[in-house]
């Protein structure tokens, strides 16, 4: 089987069956099983109707887009054009980051609701972590809020201080 469609990932996280879904949306249950199965592909208006049937939305966010920058000795910093959000439950989340990241010694769980323990994952991260890691533990509203705190190499904070004092100006 291929990747689930968006229609059924929605109605999965929202506990429905394809006949519930079909009768909130407005549509049969043969008809969504062929959207889901990708047998068919729904109107945009239609495709709305039945995220929002499931509780979901679509939302229209840019990309996210990426450079690479040298720090003193080479080694690589990506850094985005635009800072993102996380989920608050993933923003503040329990997370012990992969060796990839924290390679200096057994591996720890950080807890990033204190603002102690993010900032060092925030560190981590920016310092050793690439695009996906970046995405994956780092929200850009707290970083704003951390940015003036936290431990980096000249090289990376000067690489970031375009972004960081664009988007604080918007703020």
């Amino acid at each position: 089987m291929g990747e689930e469609t968006l229609i059924a990932l929605a109605r999965r996280y929202a506990g429905l069956s394809q006949r519930e879904l079909a009768e909130r949306s407005g549509t049969s249950q043969p008809t969504l099983s062929a959207y889901e199965r990708g047998l068919k592909s729904p109107r945009l208006d239609v495709f709305h109707r039945l995220l929002n049937g499931s509780g979901y939305e679509v939302v229209l966010a840019p990309q996210v887009k990426f450079v690479t920058h040298q720090g003193s000795r080479g080694e690589p910093y990506a850094v985005p054009d635009r800072l993102w959000r996380l989920e608050l439950d993933k923003a503040f989340a329990d997370v012990t980051l992969p060796s990839h990241l924290y390679w200096s010694g057994p591996s720890k769980t950080y807890r990033l609701v204190e603002r102690r323990d993010r900032a060092r994952v925030y560190e981590i991260v920016l310092r050793e972590g690439g695009e996906s890691d970046l995405l994956e533990y780092v929200d850009g509203a707290l970083l704003i809020d951390l940015w003036d705190d936290l431990v980096l190499p000249a090289a990376l904070r000067n690489a970031w201080a375009p972004l960081m004092s664009r988007t604080v100006e918007q703020v």
